[in-house]
């Protein structure tokens, strides 16, 4: 049995704090991981450190790919924020779990995920460590950040000074990429280079520019046009004008007459009756060129995608659905299928009650309000007589229903919402999307994919008017589906731009 002094069992205790507490404090001061280890050093210094913010994941997971032969750099705090997302059942929680799946690919076979591996553009990828307590010594650059945001726990401060960190580390440029706005502002406020993501981005010029090209011809082209409905034209004389696109023949100021480049180069006549008619209910007669060419891509059987572009009271909706049910009566079709996305403007009401379609009804309200208007029976204008209510079942007064209706329960009119549509198959259905500019670039492509053989997809929208905060004018789907498919010969395009609801809403839609 061994008996210990006072004096021996504090010497004890002095000695076990040694080698338990002050070891520890030894390791974090003295050996502080080094910048490769962190991931602050790239592989190489020739190519640039791009820097991808989470919301350029959630908006593209194949931005991963698209930066060729340079660095990328994914943050663990950025990780951290895809991991809050993961378990959403949306098209932003997919997104999130693909972004994991890919970068669980990617590193399943370093050693070192901080040292970066090989992609297939000839770059690399790596992910990057910032931690105050064990990155080496601040800069003077980093010192100053810290004091224009001393938030040091949120997510947005910790990217920007990874960043700073990274330009210390390295000579190759550190570009921030994020669809945040107001992350670019900072980032430039501390000397960052920061870009929005522009891979799915069109052009500004065409979601800018409504106008119908004009293409200027003899008066004997014109008039051999005007004679035969068709006429061939040089490569050089139409440079820039995509097959299906809408144009105007030109000899002089008054004389023009609009046509269709067709897939063989020829410019064709536009083939459209001269109203729209609904069996039963109104007819619909095209009000401006623009309505017309729309009618015409419409009614063509060798188009089978449509989009168009128009400012509020354009007809947009409205032509698109007179179409389709006139193209569905003269059995063309199966069926019309109608659908917008459920994305609101402004503040919510909650949760809303009912079964699925009562829910609905709120966010499909336009599209029943435009068949309402097209299948009405023509009525004289003024107070409707009164009419003697007959009794229905148990005597009570019957419900009498509208003709579209009728059509839903015989499942040959559709109205739902775009919730469900992933893993469907749509066969011989005209389907219209309204309002498309609320889906993002991976919506599109999910809705154009479930189109079957003899169906045609109708995407309407205006870019101007955007409530998800995901998208923008430049990067939303109905915009990235037209600049991916423009030149197809089964994809045709037009764009709206007189209004035709009432003066005010034309002078609303142009002045406010």
């Amino acid at each position: 049995m061994i008996h210990r002094t006072e004096e021996g069992q504090s010497a004890l205790l002095e000695k076990k704090s040694e080698s338990t507490i002050n070891p520890r404090k030894k390791r974090s001061g003295g050996d502080s991981p080094k910048p490769t280890d962190l991931g602050l050093t790239a592989p190489t210094q020739e190519a640039k450190n791009y820097v991808l913010d989470t919301n350029v994941l959630l908006h593209d997971p194949a931005a991963l790919e698209r930066f060729k032969e340079n660095h990328l750099c994914i943050l663990v705090d950025v990780l951290a924020e895809l991991d809050k997302f993961k378990s959403e059942q949306t098209e932003r929680g997919a997104n999130a779990r693909r972004v994991h799946r890919r970068l669980t690919e990617q590193f399943s076979t370093a050693d070192k995920v901080t040292r970066g591996v090989d992609t297939e553009g000839g770059g690399t990828v790596r992910l990057v460590i910032y931690d105050p307590a064990s990155c080496p010594k601040n800069s003077d650059t980093l010192d100053r950040f810290h004091r224009v945001f001393p938030d040091r726990e949120r997510v947005d401060h910790r990217i920007l000074a990874a960043c700073l960190l990274l330009m210390q580390y390295n000579d190759a440029p550190v570009v921030l990429v994020t669809k945040d706005i107001n992350m670019q502002l900072k980032a430039r406020a501390v000397g960052i280079d920061c870009q929005d993501y522009l891979n799915d981005k069109v052009d500004a010029r065409e979601v800018s520019n409504y106008e119908v090209c004009r293409i200027e011809v003899d008066p004997s082209e014109l008039h051999r046009f005007a004679s035969t409905g068709e006429l061939p034209i040089s490569e050089e004389r139409i440079t820039g004008v995509a097959i299906n696109e809408y144009v105007l023949l030109g000899a002089g100021e008054k004389q023009t007459i609009p046509a269709r480049l067709a897939a063989d180069g020829r410019f064709v006549r536009l083939n459209i009756p001269e109203v729209l008619k609904i069996p039963d209910g109104q007819s619909l007669k095209p009000l401006n060129l623009g309505q017309r060419c729309l009618i015409d891509a419409l009614l063509n059987p060798d188009i089978s995608l449509v989009t168009c572009y128009g400012h509020a009271g354009t007809g947009k909706t409205l032509v698109a659905v007179a179409a389709g049910l006139h193209e569905m009566f003269n059995r063309k079709y199966n069926g019309i299928t109608v659908s917008r996305p459920v994305v609101a403007m402004g503040d919510q009401l909650g949760f809303l009650p009912g079964s699925l379609d009562e829910k609905m009804r709120p966010w499909l309200q336009p599209i029943h309000d435009a068949l309402d208007l097209l299948m009405r029976p023509t009525t004289p204008l003024g107070p409707r007589r009164k009419q003697q209510k007959t009794s229905g079942a148990g005597g009570a007064p019957a419900t009498i229903k509208k003709p579209y209706e009728l059509l839903m329960e015989q499942g040959i009119l559709e109205i739902e919402a775009l919730c469900y549509i992933r893993g469907r198959s749509i066969p011989n259905r005209f389907f219209i999307l309204d309002e498309a500019q609320q889906l993002t670039p991976q919506e599109a492509k999910t809705i154009v994919t479930r189109m079957s053989r003899d169906s045609k997809l109708v995407l309407v929208g205006d870019p101007a008017q955007i409530d998800n905060p995901y998208v923008d004018s430049r990067s939303n789907g109905l915009v990235y589906t037209r600049n991916r498919l423009k030149g197809q010969p089964f994809v045709a395009h037009v764009a709206l731009n007189r209004g035709e609801r009432s003066e005010l809403a034309e002078a609303g839609a142009h002045l406010m």
